[in-house]
């Protein structure tokens, strides 16, 4: 089912996420709905507390974007366990409807979470891939990618969102 994504500056994407405890039909049906919501908005990540659930849960999907790895993951209490290089690269975000902004992330990380049935697994992600699952990390630890800006920078990128809001609210 395709739930509504919530969008900036909604409580629930400037909270930390709880940690799933319990791997039932719940969290099954969770996941389902995350991607269905995801490809929905042709996106390639998104985390719980995007469509309004405050807890550990990301899902990525980067087969819509050309020329990069495919990979579709599914991660729950994730925890960066290492990283290395650094890189920019212009992001957009479901909960910011038209924004992107250029973010300077880490290149490579290695990722310890629990899938779907809470089995524990390591991840190596370089390039994009690796950006994708730091923005959803970010969005799991109740922090945008406006938060990742320097002073200046987020004031033009947040007012750039308030004017897209208002033209958007026109239509």
């Amino acid at each position: 089912m395709v739930r509504d994504i919530v969008t900036y500056p909604a409580d629930v994407l400037t909270r930390p996420t709880r940690k799933v405890e319990e791997f039932d039909g719940s969290l099954k049906e969770l996941i389902r709905d995350m991607f269905d919501t995801m490809y929905s908005a042709e996106g390639v990540g998104l985390a719980a507390n995007q469509i309004g659930v405050s807890l550990r849960v990301m899902v990525i999907d980067t087969a819509l974007k050309e020329d990069v790895p495919d990979i579709k993951l599914v991660l729950i209490n994730p925890e960066i366990s290492s990283s290395e290089g650094r890189i920019k690269f212009k992001e957009g975000c479901l909960s910011f409807p038209g924004l992107s902004v250029e973010v300077e992330r880490f290149e490579k990380v290695e990722v310890k979470a629990l899938d779907e049935e809470g089995r524990e697994k390591v991840i190596h992600l370089e390039g994009f891939p690796a950006i994708v699952f730091q923005h959803e990390f970010d969005h799991l630890e109740g922090i945008t990618f406006l938060d990742r800006l320097s002073g200046w920078r987020r004031r033009i990128a947040l007012e750039k969102y308030k004017k897209l809001q208002r033209e958007a609210q026109k239509v």
